[in-house]
């Protein structure tokens, strides 16, 4: 079955080389890095073809643009070292949850907290979550006293990033490291 438009025509990855480039005249680099000055666009591409290299485009917005004798294949592959070197530095920060009760024995309540500065230590944001169960609800000074301990604990290493606030049984913080 045809499709009832012509698809679009492929869009080339990285820079314009060789007889894609269509100006006249371009400045020239050699594979040396030597500047050979402005010339025309035949010479650089015999100057590149006797090289046994690519004539890049460099810098396509300059007047006139610039371009490079060098290794096409070198040159995409430099880049995608580079590229991938990036990402592998890069961290994503991620949001923890730690969930509570407002009447949480002191044990557990330091065990929660021993993953919380896990947490922080590792860069990673935490949310407390405090669930109230039926007649708690009537002692949310409880939870908040709770939250406000925990806020002071962690203040030397972690910032507020949202204020305790409460949405239906849950009381909710988010903590930041600093």
């Amino acid at each position: 079955m045809r499709r009832p438009f012509k698809a679009a025509a492929p869009v080339k990855e990285g820079p314009r080389a060789n007889r894609d480039i269509r100006v006249p005249r371009v400045q020239l680099i050699d594979d040396e890095g030597n500047n050979k000055g402005v010339v025309d666009i035949d010479e650089a591409l015999n100057m590149a073809e006797d090289a046994g290299l690519d004539l890049v485009e460099i810098s396509p917005n300059a007047q006139p643009p610039v371009c490079k004798i060098t290794d096409l294949g070198k040159l995409k592959y430099q880049g995608q070292k580079k590229a991938a070197e990036a990402r592998k530095k890069q961290k994503t920060i991620d949001i923890k949850e730690i969930k509570m009760r407002p009447n949480i024995d002191t044990h557990d309540y330091e065990v929660k907290m021993k993953a919380v500065r896990r947490f922080f230590d590792e860069g990673d944001k935490v949310k407390l979550t405090l669930r109230f169960r039926g007649r708690e609800m009537a002692h949310l000074e409880l939870g908040m006293q709770l939250l406000n301990r925990v806020r002071e604990e962690v203040g030397e290493i972690a910032k507020v990033e949202a204020e305790p606030k409460l949405e239906g049984r849950q009381m909710m913080m988010v903590l930041a490291p600093k």
